[in-house]
């Protein structure tokens, strides 16, 4: 027997950073709020460094000192290598076209997204723990209905879906659609003992290209760093071998990881996960909203996951609050809604697609530009496409886009050598002084020790 409908404001689907976002913006306005979230926290989770966006938004929701708090490496930019080792460059967000935050931070996602929903309970959000979202009964316009898993009625105005890559609401209305050209496996683990460059710059993570995909390096802790590997799916099947095997074998076949990986520990576990990209348009309809991988799920490549979750949450938030309190018809709140994730989502996807051109990396690594291609490029990875990105960046990024591909034909920078894991054999490996390329070679950032 199931037990009686009770009426609530919103029903936030996911206790992720998205989930407690919108749950916080609305329950600090005095709204009634529940939060499904079916894990246990804390819990291991990826997507463990963030952008300079993310600092401004933690600042506005007023969160920054709390977050500061937890144990963090702070991140100046980010590093690019071709997997040989012998390419590499250096960047700093500080060298972005606009200006804003510059620095950000790595950070365990366990005890950060643990965090997050700690301050939205105390703002008031309910925290149902252990219960996830069995059906949905009715989506209209201020009228939702749903069970649980626990076997509970709910029922709301609004439906806040940020079930991450679980799409509730998408797979319910059928919209969830992957993009072909973008399917990829992730298989990834944390290591201690890994080699960093010294002082500030060994908190930058560090992106190593290869033409089955990318890895990641990202400093957690003075000793721990997380390392996972995107790789094409079609590709990462032809290999053959159980998940837990995939990383230490391409590790051991790509130098600019072995060099860095030989002396460290391994993970007691390796995960893996389904990493294709999708849309489940619209984003916005009759009685619900959908914040961050609910509504869509970019490559992980740029670090974009939580600054995408937490301001698509917000800002599903406030359109709800515009609505209830009359300052916006439901139409125009969920159509700039739309146009929001459209737009903001967007950029990143575009410097997606142009990443897995070679010619790209060949620009990214051959360092400097004209017309400030790279400064635009740093400051869209910076996560500043908020709203959405302004002029300045857009008509670089179509620039940007020619320029890739006249590369091709006609070189603009020397050439860089290719490297694939597959072609390449594994070797014993030793620490290596790494000799960085540095297009920007210069004095630290500002609030670099």
């Amino acid at each position: 027997m199931t037990k009686p409908a009770e009426q609530l404001d919103a029903i936030v689907v996911g206790g992720g950073p998205a989930g407690s976002t919108a749950a916080l913006v609305l329950a600090r306005a005095g709204r009634r709020v529940r939060v499904l979230e079916r894990a246990p926290f804390p819990r291991f989770h990826i997507g463990e460094s963030l952008l300079p966006r993310n600092i401004g938004l933690f600042k506005e929701l007023g969160l920054a000192d709390e977050l500061a708090r937890l144990p963090q490496v702070p991140k100046f930019g980010a590093d690019f290598v071709m997997g040989h080792g012998k390419s590499e460059a250096c960047f700093t967000f500080e060298m972005g076209l606009l200006k804003g935050d510059t620095i950000a931070f790595n950070v365990e996602r366990a005890p950060f997204d643990a965090l997050l929903l700690d301050l939205a309970a105390r703002a008031g959000a309910e925290i149902d723990h252990g219960a996830a979202l069995r059906s949905i009964e009715r989506l209209a316009p201020g009228d939702v209905a749903i069970t649980t898993s626990k076997g509970e009625q709910l029922t709301a105005r609004w439906l806040v879906d940020a079930s991450g890559q679980s799409t509730v609401v998408g797979k319910h209305l059928g919209t969830r659609r992957v993009l072909p050209h973008l399917k990829k496996i992730a298989y990834f683990g944390h290591f201690d003992g890994v080699y960093r460059r010294p002082g500030w710059q060994g908190g930058s993570p560090v992106i190593v290209m290869c033409d089955e995909g990318w890895f990641w390096i990202i400093p957690l802790t003075e000793t721990k760093t997380s390392i996972g590997l995107v790789m094409d799916f079609e590709r990462a099947k032809k290999v053959g071998l159980p998940p837990e095997e995939m990383l230490p074998w391409a590790i051991a076949r790509t130098p600019a990881l072995r060099d860095r990986t030989s002396q460290a520990t391994p993970p007691g576990e390796y995960h893996v996960a389904a990493d294709f990209s999708y849309r489940c348009e619209p984003y916005a309809g009759p009685g619900y909203f959908l914040a961050g991988d609910a509504a869509t799920f970019v490559d992980p490549i740029f670090s974009t996951g939580v600054c995408l979750g937490m301001s698509s949450a917000a800002r599903a938030a406030k359109a709800i609050l515009a609505i209830d309190e009359g300052r916006e018809s439901v139409a125009a709140a969920q159509e700039g809604y739309r146009r929001f994730i459209a737009q903001s989502s967007g950029a990143f996807f575009k410097m997606i697609d142009l990443f897995y051109e070679h010619s790209f990396r060949e620009l990214a690594l051959g360092g400097g530009s004209p017309m400030k291609l790279h400064n635009a490029v740093l400051s869209i990875l910076a996560g500043n496409v908020f709203p959405r990105p302004r002029f300045p960046l857009r008509w670089r990024l179509k620039v940007l886009s020619l320029f890739v591909w006249l590369n091709r034909k006609f070189p603009f920078v020397r050439r860089h050598e290719r490297f694939s894991i597959a072609d390449s054999a594994p070797e014993p490996g030793k620490p290596q002084p790494l000799h960085v390329v540095d297009p920007f070679r210069g004095t630290a950032p500002a609030g670099a020790e």
